[in-house]
Parts: structure tokens; C-alpha cells; sequence
């Protein structure tokens, strides 16, 4: 087991995946504080990386793309400070922070934990029900249904209609844009069969998020819907029946066959040697262990 304690918060990995709580630390974002303590399986992860600094360092997790709906949701828009996968390291613990990485990076080798992308959400997303108050409304997830609900700072038009109440089911999309600078951002749900190419302000089915306030934690709505929603890789609406037969198994997801698999996972290792994950020795080991099942 390798654990690091620090005031931004405690990771602790025990060979299957890794523990994450945020610190109590005042400088400790709000969104993080809201998320909680995650708990991050080992197939979740492409890789771990830890940069050192001359006063502070940092720790930071990549997940497989399409393993986590919080990161789906965001789409790589949440501030450094409002990632859960990023933890601050003080100097004086930088021996701790180097054992972990080589503890999960001998894991990943050792599990043959592929870097590509997965076909299902490996991680829950927030829990519910949670409810959030910014910008012009109040949206509040149960785990099925979406409301919303109006402020005094809502356009005319889109209080007229009153309350929201949305589906799971219905939703087709749930999109989040920050506010950065003055710009206002927006949590938008996209329904089924009922396109807009309206702005936030005027949308009944959109929260617009004021510029000149940051307000993180409409991220977590998006994400607990997202991961309700059908994930991106087994979502084939927009596929004819015919090529769905086609492309499906037994159990109606794709097939891929071995061999297309062995290549997928050398350019997968190949990238993780690239980017440091592996050493050239790990890799060549790695490398004649997939060779030898070709």
C-alpha cells in the first residue's frame, strides 16, 4: 500500500485502485469539499505522473477517456484547482510521491491496464440527490428527474413557463460551460426531439451562469445526469438497425477481434512509454509479452 497525507488531501493506493479525499484546508475548492472522496479503480487509469517544483509539486491521474462522467461532462473545462485527479505536494514528502507513482505504474504494467478509451463509466459520478443554486435558477437531481426552478434574476420570458421538470429519459445531452472573465457560462440540457438554438438566458431547459461569479458545482449536475445517460461509446441511435446487427455481438455490444486488440494495446504501450508512464525496459518487456499472444 503507498499512502501520501497532505493538506490539499490523502491518496492512498492498495493495488486494485486508488482512494482520493480532499483536504480540510481552506485553499481546498469548494467543488472538490462537495465531490467527496472518490474511489478510482486501477482499469480506470492510462497513467499517474507526479512534477516537482522548487517550493511544491504535483501529483495528477489520467484517466481512460470515457471512464468518468464527471470528466465527460466537463470536457476538460474544470479549473486546475476544481480537478479531483491533481494533488499539491509539499517538498518534503516528494520521496512519498515518487514511491506512489512507481506503485501504481508497476500495477497498471503488471494488470495490463489498457490506456484507450472505455465503453462504460467506471466511476459513479456525484451522489444524490444534490440540489444547486446559481446565476438565474436552482437545478435539483434526484437520480431521475431534473427540475428547475427561477430566481428573481431570470428572464421574463423563461419564468414565464415556470418550473422545469425533466426525465432522465428525455435528456439527450447535458452540456456545461464555465464563466470565465465576464463571460457567462450555462448548464444546458438537451431534450429529445425538441431542439433550440436559443441562449441560456431565454431556454427553459438552460441555467445561465453569471460571469463576473464563479460557480463550479453546477459541474456536478451535469455529471450525475451524465452518468445516466447512455455512454458515448454504446450509444448507436444515430446507427441504422442493419449496421447495428452488424457491428454487435452476442451481447449487442461491438466485436473486436484479438488480433485488432493486440495492435490497440502496442500503440497503447507505445504512447505510455511516450509520455513516461513506462520506462524502455518496462516497455520492451510489455511489448514480447503482447507479441508472444500474436
Amino acid at each position: 500500500m503507498a499512502e501520501i497525507i497532505q493538506k490539499d488531501g490523502t491518496w492512498v493506493f492498495d493495488g486494485d485502485g486508488l482512494r482520493l479525499t480532499p483536504g480540510h484546508d481552506k485553499n481546498v475548492s469548494l467543488l472538490r469539499k462537495e465531490l467527496g472522496e472518490l474511489a478510482v479503480p486501477l482499469q480506470a487509469l492510462a497513467g499517474v505522473s507526479f512534477e516537482q517544483g522548487r517550493k511544491s509539486g504535483r501529483l495528477r491521474l489520467r484517466l481512460r477517456d470515457g471512464a468518468d462522467p464527471l470528466l465527460r461532462a466537463t470536457g476538460g473545462k474544470l479549473a486546475e484547482t476544481d480537478d479531483p485527479y491533481q494533488l499539491n505536494v509539499e517538498s518534503d514528502r516528494y520521496g512519498v510521491a515518487e514511491y506512489l507513482v512507481d506503485e501504481v505504474r508497476n500495477a497498471l504494467l503488471l494488470d495490463e491496464v489498457p490506456s484507450g478509451a472505455v465503453d462504460r463509466y467506471l466511476l459513479p459520478g456525484p451522489a444524490v440527490p444534490l440540489s444547486v443554486s446559481a446565476g438565474d435558477g436552482t437545478a435539483t437531481f434526484d437520480g431521475e428527474h431534473v427540475r428547475l426552478e427561477w430566481n428573481w434574476k431570470t428572464e421574463d420570458a423563461k419564468a414565464a413557463a415556470g418550473p422545469r421538470s425533466l426525465a432522465v429519459g428525455d435528456i439527450a445531452a447535458v452540456e456545461w460551460h464555465p464563466a470565465v472573465g465576464l463571460e457567462n457560462g450555462y448548464l444546458r440540457f438537451g431534450v429529445r426531439h425538441a431542439p433550440t438554438k436559443a441562449p441560456p438566458k431565454y431556454d427553459p431547459n438552460s441555467v445561465e451562469l453569471w460571469g463576473f461569479k464563479k460557480d463550479p458545482l453546477m459541474a456536478l449536475v451535469a455529471a450525475a445526469v451524465q452518468a445516466r445517460l447512455p455512454h458515448p461509446a454504446t450509444d448507436v441511435t444515430d446507427v441504422p438497425p442493419q449496421r447495428r446487427k452488424e457491428l454487435a455481438g452476442p451481447d449487442g455490444r461491438p466485436v473486436e477481434h484479438d488480433h485488432d486488440a493486440q495492435l490497440r494495446r502496442l500503440r497503447e504501450l507505445g504512447e505510455l512509454r511516450r509520455t513516461g508512464v513506462l520506462t524502455d525496459d518496462e516497455f520492451a518487456l510489455a511489448k514480447q509479452a503482447v507479441l508472444k499472444r500474436m
